[in-house]
């Protein structure tokens, strides 16, 4: 391939994004990956895919094991905890986390609000079902398919809105995904209204979520509280998760406007 073939229309470099991908595919399987397992599931031919291998070896981002596995190396390993350290939240928002999911049982979010990007920063996984597949820490994409976002969204400046939307397209997810930034745009205000946002599998087929926005000591939205339930089972607890989404948002509020920690009251 040429190197102008390398670059995409929008100047992306191609091979570097898929040498993301390898890596982050690496780390994801544990130790478990091969050239063949990584090269069927990024849709990679083998021999470009052990020509990224060789290339992460070099750079020391991965190790070879036994049996033709390869596993994160050290180079790779302290760009995670680096990563990792720039995204973990505050202690005392992940309390309030660590409450979000004491009370609902269901795997429960906390997303940030940083320069622009709406980051997932930290989750606790239920015990009662798997968590949304694709979902993890540091993920910033599909805005408009996810409740943690709209939950943000719909509390900034409408021109910041057509901003981050004029002419791009909205990714269909799902059949349940919104197709137009007009229908989003909608949506944002009546979340604005009523205080939450709800993903009624718009991300995912068969997960729904319920998300609240909280804010820092100037009123802005700082990141969202949510949590993501199966669908068979959303309808029957959406009032109790809307609540729960809601308190926590309350809580890390008081704690961003420099307030002792405290839980609401109910009432």
């Amino acid at each position: 391939m040429t190197e102008n073939a390398e670059i995409t229309e929008d100047g992306s470099l191609q091979t570097l994004l898929r040498g993301l991908d390898v890596l982050r595919a690496v780390a994801h399987m544990g130790g478990q990956a091969t050239a063949k397992s990584l090269s069927r599931q990024l849709d990679l031919s083998l021999g470009r895919c052990y020509h990224i291998l060789r290339t992460l070896k070099a750079g020391g981002y991965i190790v070879r094991l036994p049996g033709g596995r390869v596993d994160v190396g050290p180079h790779g390993a302290s760009l995670g905890r680096q990563l990792g350290a720039r995204f973990e939240p505050l202690p005392e928002l992940f309390a309030v986390l660590a409450r979000l999911h004491a009370r609902t049982r269901e795997t429960s979010y906390v997303s940030g609000w940083h320069h622009g990007v709406i980051t997932l920063l930290q989750f606790i996984a239920s015990e009662q079902s798997r968590g949304v597949r694709g979902l993890d820490v540091g993920y910033t994409g599909d805005l408009h398919a996810r409740a943690s976002c709209k939950a943000v969204l719909a509390h900034l400046p409408r021109e910041q809105i057509e901003i981050m939307f004029r002419g791009v397209e909205l990714r269909r997810l799902t059949a349940h995904t919104h197709g137009d930034v007009n229908s989003l745009t909608v949506e944002l205000s009546n979340i604005r209204r009523q205080g939450f946002a709800l993903d009624l599998e718009e991300f995912s087929e068969g997960v729904c979520c319920a998300s609240a926005a909280y804010f820092d000591h100037d009123g802005a939205p700082a990141g969202s509280y949510t949590v993501s339930v199966p669908v068979t089972r959303f309808r029957a607890a959406q009032r109790d998760l809307v609540s729960a989404v809601q308190e926590a948002a309350a809580i890390a509020t008081n704690l961003l406007r420099g307030h002792p920690l405290a839980v609401p009251s109910r009432g």
